[in-house]
């Protein structure tokens, strides 16, 4: 088998360890620990102890202290930080999820919503452990309904204190990490009401326990027990009972009380003041979006390197086939493999664009809603694909998958909640949608159907804003010249057209089918009807999302290509085109309705992603060895080379036999000779 071209790994590994290089070998270094890593098959008492102590370990290894300020003893690093974290997925998802409660959630809440005086009261024993958190958003009765919590803080002028009360059972705050065991206190997000008036959700800090682990009088809690996966994480429930909490207690960033009651806000707008106050905590999307392409570089290279090895069915030259150069495994892993760099590349530019804002670099509140639109797109597609991914090569690693020592299966249980903490999947692509349509639509504010469409044919050539949101380009009359044949579809400006089109496409017929729903109707109608219209149109909507999210994958792989020459340029640019024309094919259906590729044409990008996996094929290995995974960091048995020991023993028994003449005869070669 020809091995020209051949990748530069190195050259690939730096492009896929991206600005932060130096912070994930670390967090690797971490990483690779015994004491640092998950035991299969452990208890959720022994698990939930273990992860509990890893947690010191960190603290010792000075693995958590970079984003917080320096005159604390940290590093004022918010990008290093993030990409640290994320390498904790092949330690233990556990221990990386309970330190992201601790540090990135209830201490990140601190340091964000609270002011200087917070700071240097609490965060010390936050980053020391002295004082292990939780974060208490998400509740029963809401879930990702932040604006509508239960909770209420209700402020006593005479007592200058607040009263946490959760009112009713739907108002239990829920599924909270060190709710159950651990935490000590709480950062607790309720309404907060003074005077009569209640100004929205702000965040409170909260005594929950002693330093001995009793509850405070009024606060109660509830184990929610054995989960479908990350049980190394006490997870529980609380409720307050008129808890009462100093005026000080408040997290007053954005919001302050003052002793008689008067509330106080430099931000005028409520509803602008809580995105802003949410807005602080996008960080947790930012770690679990590039958490999951790691989880999913490490499936690949488990499934890839055992599928190079293991052997199933004779081959024309007698011997069993590789399973990697059966079609069909190749359809199957490397369009994934493909997905997985153009997500790692993705990655990247999201935790560029939060580094900007949290640095303070670019703070500003257009790279702020920018930063929050690009976490909503990026998330949900790499959580989901991780899922897909660890299934697919559980899978095609057969038994030997499902076995818990080859890591699949624990990977996949503990990265299911990915799709929904930190916000559903589903709820955030909304988030993404009503951005896309609401700059849409202020670009032609009071146009009708005809202003509508020349909007659409001028504007799809030019506009592009930056990586957080793009504003859809390419004119609907080249598209009969961009689906006239494969060979234009190669090309990049052909595919980014594509791509580009059908996102515009998809936003421009909900604007106008919300248009049409309203336009004619008295103004008292218009609101209901409205919010039918939208209701009616959002599986639709959720679907332009998650088309722009994929744009812009498909631009971070491409923006990356810059990196390479030579054959690692062609290689990777083989690895970008299968990545797009896969997504092609996975949306046929749309613009084969659509009218903008041709059943032939359909057919022959289904054709060119053969040819493309039977290339990629012979540099999969490579490809996977550039994500720099050592087996003290996979942990699975059948990426270690003991699949290709036992295959090599097969084939010398049987040489052996041939040799000395002792190798039985098939009863069908028998007949065979009889017939002859």
């Amino acid at each position: 088998m020809s091995t020209a071209p051949r990748i530069d790994v190195a050259s690939v590994r730096d492009a896929l360890y991206g600005k932060w290089k130096d912070e994930r070998v670390e967090g690797r270094r971490v990483a690779a620990q015994p004491r640092f890593q998950g035991i299969p098959g452990q208890s959720m008492e022994d698990h939930r102890a273990r992860v509990l102590e890893q947690l010191g370990g960190l603290v010792e290894e000075g693995a958590i202290q970079r984003a917080f300020p320096k005159g604390l003893g940290g590093g004022d690093n918010h990008g290093g930080n993030i990409a640290a974290f994320q390498e904790l997925v092949y330690a233990d998802p556990s221990l990386q999820i309970k330190s992201g409660v601790q540090w990135g959630l209830f201490g990140a809440a601190i340091l964000h919503l609270g002011t200087r005086e917070h700071h240097e009261r609490w965060l010390p024993d936050i980053i020391s452990l002295e004082l292990p958190g939780v974060f208490a958003m998400t509740e029963i009765g809401h879930g990702s309904d932040v604006d509508s919590l239960g909770t209420t803080a209700t402020y006593d002028p005479e007592a200058q204190a607040f009263e946490i009360h959760t009112p009713f059972a739907g108002a239990w705050k829920d599924y909270l990490g060190n709710a159950a065991l651990h935490g000590r206190a709480a950062v607790v997000f309720a309404q907060l009401i003074t005077r009569g008036v209640n100004h929205g959700v702000h965040a409170f800090f909260v005594p929950i326990r002693t330093p001995e682990g009793e509850l405070l009088p009024g606060v109660g809690a509830e184990d929610d027990g054995v989960k479908g996966g990350l049980n190394g994480i006490d997870n529980g429930r609380l409720h307050f009972t008129r808890v009462r909490i100093p005026r000080q207690n408040l997290l007053n960033r954005y919001g302050d009380v003052a002793p008689d009651g008067a509330y106080s806000s430099h931000i005028e707008s409520p509803g602008r003041r809580f995105f802003t106050m949410i807005g602080t905590l996008v960080q947790g999307r930012v770690s679990l979006d590039g958490a999951a392409v790691g989880a999913m570089k490490g499936a690949l290279a488990i499934a890839i390197c055992y599928g190079s090895e293991r052997r199933q069915f004779p081959g024309p030259d007698g011997r069993d086939t590789v399973l990697l150069d059966y079609g069909q495994y190749q359809r199957r892993l490397l369009p994934r493999l493909a997905e997985t760099y153009a997500m790692q590349f993705a990655d990247h530019r999201l935790l560029e664009t939060f580094d900007e804002v949290f640095s303070g670099a670019g703070d500003t509140d257009e790279n702020r809603e920018d930063l929050e639109t690009l976490a909503a797109a990026l998330k949900p597609l790499s959580t989901w694909a991780a899922l897909d991914t660890l299934q697919e090569a559980r899978e095609a690693c057969g038994g030997a998958g499902f076995m818990a020592k080859n890591r699949l299966t624990g990977w996949r249980a503990d990265l299911d909640i990915y799709v929904t903490f930190e916000g559903d999947n589903n709820v955030l692509l909304q988030l993404v949608g009503k951005r896309l349509l609401g700059d849409y639509a202020a670009q032609f504010s009071g146009g009708d159907r005809a202003a509508l469409a020349r909007a659409a044919a001028e504007q799809f050539s030019e506009r592009v804003t930056r990586f957080g949101l793009r504003r859809i380009g390419q004119s609907l009359s080249d598209l009969g010249q961009v689906s006239r044949s494969v060979d234009s579809v190669r090309n990049p400006e052909a595919q980014r057209a594509l791509l580009t089109e059908r996102v515009q496409a998809m936003v421009a017929d909900v604007a106008l089918a919300l248009r049409e729903a309203t336009k004619d109707l008295p103004k008292e109608e218009r609101a209901a009807a409205g919010a039918a219209a939208f209701n009616a149109q959002q599986a639709k909507l959720i679907e332009a999302a998650r088309a722009h999210g994929e744009l812009l994958q498909w631009e971070a792989f491409t923006a990356e290509l810059a990196a390479f020459s030579g054959d690692t340029l062609t290689v990777m640019t083989w690895l970008r085109d299968l990545f797009g024309l896969r997504l092609l094919e996975k949306h046929a259906a749309w613009y084969l309705v659509h009218g903008r590729l041709s059943g032939a044409r359909v057919e022959a990008v289904s054709a060119y992603i053969d040819r493309l996996v039977g290339r990629i094929r012979e540099h999969a290995l490579d490809l996977v060895e550039a994500f720099d995974l050592g087996p003290e960091l996979l942990r699975a048995e059948i990426a270690t080379g003991i699949e290709a020991e036992r295959q090599a023993e097969a084939q010398r028994h049987v040489e052996s036999q041939i040799a000395d003449g002792t190798r039985p005869v098939h009863e069908k070669e028998l007949r065979k000779r009889a017939r002859s």
